[in-house]
């Protein structure tokens, strides 16, 4: 099924393939994403969209997936790290931060299941409308083929993967977009993993 983004009804769809544990591609700030719920009482293997994503991009499953959060403060659910003020204050945007993960605010099974993980907080309002009817996080990745270039046009979205999604929202082609910087918190020192879309300087 395929949905233009301006559509009326495009959140309420998006957020109910995303509810049924279903496959979506969804436009980001940045690229296309492929994008699932993360079920925070489920363990890996209760999490059947997560495992479609790896499939569809043939990613191994080692490799972590980005989590969307519907508002940056969303970010201390889930860690008891402090986020330094000069990165808080650049969400919502294109930068992904890693933490750990508090086993005593989510779980311990979610936490032995994500000890780290990257949150990202989009500046898309309309993916924020999204996430806010979910109150819950959303895995999130390019649009590709693992170590292929991000598809980022609607046509080669559609000749690769259209028939193996369950939903597609489209939003024009993103020529030339940047993915999400990925900044990590795991040390004292904050680290630039990936140069990207956002300019961080410390």
């Amino acid at each position: 099924m395929k949905i233009h983004k301006n559509s009326l009804l495009s959140v309420k769809k998006t957020a109910r393939c995303l509810k049924e544990e279903k496959v979506v591609i969804i436009p980001t700030d940045t690229v296309y994403g492929f994008s699932a719920i993360v079920d925070l009482k489920k363990d890996v293997s209760g999490q059947p969209a997560r495992k479609k994503i790896f499939d569809l991009k043939g990613r191994a499953e080692s490799k972590p997936l980005i989590q969307l959060i519907a508002r940056p403060e969303n970010i201390y659910k889930y860690t008891d790290q402090l986020i330094p003020e000069k990165l808080f204050k650049l969400w919502p945007g294109p930068l992904t931060l890693i933490v750990k993960i508090s086993s005593q605010k989510t779980s311990s099974e979610f936490a032995q299941m994500f000890p780290t993980v990257g949150f990202r907080c989009p500046g898309d309002k309309w993916l924020r409308k999204v996430l806010t009817k979910l109150d819950c996080p959303v895995f999130s990745t390019s649009v590709n083929l693992s170590g292929e270039p991000n598809l980022e046009t609607e046509s080669q979205i559609d000749e690769v993967f259209g028939n193996k999604v369950d939903l597609f929202v489209s939003d024009g082609d993103k020529l030339n977009s940047k993915p999400s910087t990925i900044v990590s918190l795991l040390n004292d020192v904050p680290e630039v993993l990936r140069e990207g879309a956002c300019k961080v300087e410390f």
